[in-house]
């Protein structure tokens, strides 16, 4: 996965309707909390995020790497 790809939700391609695709356009790192009740952020690693390009947003929208699937590399 690179700067310049098409890319979709995972989670979009179980539905009916069309995915939604993006462009990816950068790369941050975040920390997530993925479940339970308390969080020590201070040991959370960053994970790391693409900055997607939606038609349907105004801007754009950071998703974890591993939530994304290429559907056309540039």
């Amino acid at each position: 996965m690179k700067v310049g790809d098409m890319v979709k939700f995972k989670q979009d391609s179980d539905v009916t309707r069309p995915a939604r695709v993006g462009l990816l356009v950068d790369f941050v790192h975040k920390k997530v909390h993925r479940g339970g009740v308390t969080v020590d952020w201070s040991i959370l690693e960053p994970e790391r995020h693409g900055v997607i390009l939606f038609s349907h947003n105004v801007g754009t929208i950071n998703i974890p790497v591993i939530d994304l699937e290429v559907v056309i590399e540039e």
